[in-house]
């Protein structure tokens, strides 16, 4: 019950962390601007926008003319939540709560373990584009003049979040291994000790 238990938690911090990482990728505030006391302006990895009050938004026209942190972090973003995607339904086919594979206890917790280690990939990717990400933005901050140039924006800290809580279920998820083969091992340790008792009776 208990290994049940921190599988499904696992799996549900892992769909957390999948969710948030797609929701920083449609994010418009990877970066901002402030021009003056009203006018606004963000870049996102899809569309930027910009404007007073209101803001209107368009999405990005060409490839080619996007910053290279973008266009990076664009491509590995979509690569984590891809693998988040094929490890939820590898997870879930080795997960004790449903009924796949349950006629070999031994692969159907090596699949578990495999979606696990898919989901702290996942995490580790979207967490290191993220940082580069940010260390881009700093270095074109720190280089340019402080007025004309962008700042990272929440989106960011939501990406971070997101590559933390997909790692953390990962790891609940890859655990999972170690105590299904401890009580694996119990078991069959109470099965000999059981199928000893009956013979040391007749003697």
């Amino acid at each position: 019950m208990a290994s049940s238990g921190m599988q499904l938690l696992g799996f549900f911090l892992s769909l957390v962390g999948l969710a948030a990482t797609v929701a920083a990728a449609l994010m418009v505030e990877w970066k901002k601007q402030f021009q003056g006391k009203t006018h606004r302006i963000y870049e996102g990895l899809w569309m930027g926008c910009s404007g007073n009050e209101r803001t209107t938004c368009e999405l990005h026209q060409s490839l080619l003319k996007l910053p290279t942190e973008v266009q990076v972090t664009r491509a590995v973003i979509m690569f984590s939540i891809l693998l988040s995607a094929v490890a939820l339904l590898v997870s879930t086919v080795g997960m004790k709560c449903t009924h796949f594979m349950d006629s070999k206890p031994e692969s159907k917790s090596f699949t578990a373990m495999i979606g696990g280690i898919l989901f702290i990939v996942a995490g580790l990717l979207t967490i290191i584009i993220t940082s580069w990400y940010v260390s881009m933005i700093v270095q074109t901050f720190k280089a340019s003049h402080r007025l004309e140039s962008f700042e990272f924006g929440k989106a960011v800290f939501v990406s971070w979040a997101g590559g933390l809580l997909t790692m953390a279920g990962g790891a609940f998820l890859s655990c999972r291994r170690c105590s299904s083969s401890g009580s694996t091992e119990s078991i069959s340790g109470n099965h000999l000790l059981s199928s000893s008792l009956p013979k040391s009776n007749y003697v």
